[in-house]
């Protein structure tokens, strides 16, 4: 048998305060602020997660600390904001390692380059990006 998944809404409301040590009400007032959005059963029965679990115990830490509610609501979306950014540049960094092994393996399938001239190139500054000058030395 299996664990549930952290987001599984397995708690009931009466379980979830005495895991959380917070009382049902405030789990309800927390629920009506927005700071947390249990699952619902058909019968419209709140339903808690592992990770519901933990947010609430994280809101009971900063209350205890003596933050506001909205303090609180700022600070739970720094951190959401902050846990985006972090899987998004996660992602950004495998595709970059994803683009340069690609890169990495179309300069080694290439044909090797020729090998460069050993005549002196000179760009006429008024057309340099029109045209290339080429001086050859007197013989």
């Amino acid at each position: 048998m299996s664990l549930p998944s952290p987001d599984a809404p397995i708690y009931v409301i009466s379980v979830a305060a005495q895991l959380t040590g917070l009382h049902p009400q405030t789990l309800r007032t927390y629920e009506r602020l927005g700071l947390i959005t249990p699952g619902r059963t058909g019968g419209g029965g709140r339903r808690y997660s592992h990770r519901d679990l933990e947010l609430l115990r994280s809101i009971a830490d900063l209350t205890a600390a003596g933050i506001g509610i909205e303090g609180v609501r700022r600070i739970l979306e720094l951190e959401n904001q902050v846990a985006a950014l972090s899987a998004r540049n996660q992602e950004l960094h495998h595709e970059l390692s994803a683009t340069r092994e690609a890169l990495r393996l179309a300069m080694a399938s290439r044909p090797p380059a020729t090998p460069p001239s050993r005549l002196p190139a000179l760009r006429d500054p008024r057309t340099a990006s029109q045209s290339l000058v080429v001086w050859r030395r007197g013989h």
